[in-house]
């Protein structure tokens, strides 16, 4: 079993880690989310290589349905694991993050929120890949997403 850890930052009350991209991002990890949503601005999206895919995207969050727009960021990278051709939902709203990381994305692994300690831990079973394909479907008419493991 491989394993990674994630600092959370100390100073939310809330899983929040910072992920290096192509500049660092605040992402909090909302374990209840189906799909990654971005919240910050469309421009910050675009800044990291986000490129607008489909617009008016209906989604279960934020109590209740709501609608976003589907972009894809060529690379995304959370500690160890990829994430190529990464579907997000733009959605702006204002929390101390760019981007809630989905329960989805983490299919099939074990982790752990060591809040005590700040930390996030990963392990990856040794049948699960690294590199963590997101496949999104609209399927009578909601959005549905799947992880698959290269």
């Amino acid at each position: 079993m491989r394993q990674f850890t994630l600092y959370l930052n100390r100073n939310a009350q809330r899983p929040i880690v910072i992920l290096k991209q192509p500049l660092p991002l605040n992402a909090m990890l909302d374990t209840g989310s189906l799909f990654p949503v971005w919240v910050a601005t469309e421009k910050e999206l675009r800044g990291i290589g986000g490129e607008f895919a489909m617009s008016d995207v209906p989604f279960g969050g934020f109590g209740g349905t709501t609608k976003g727009d589907l972009y894809r960021i060529p690379l995304f990278c959370v500690g160890d694991l990829t994430f190529p051709n990464f579907p997000v939902i733009f959605s702006p709203h204002e929390l101390p993050c760019q981007i809630l990381l989905s329960a989805t994305m983490f299919s099939r692994l074990v982790y752990e929120i060591d809040d005590k300690n700040h930390l996030l831990n990963f392990s990856v079973p040794e049948d699960e890949s690294l590199v963590r394909p997101l496949n999104v479907r609209i399927e009578n008419g909601r959005l549905q997403i799947f992880c698959t493991s290269e």
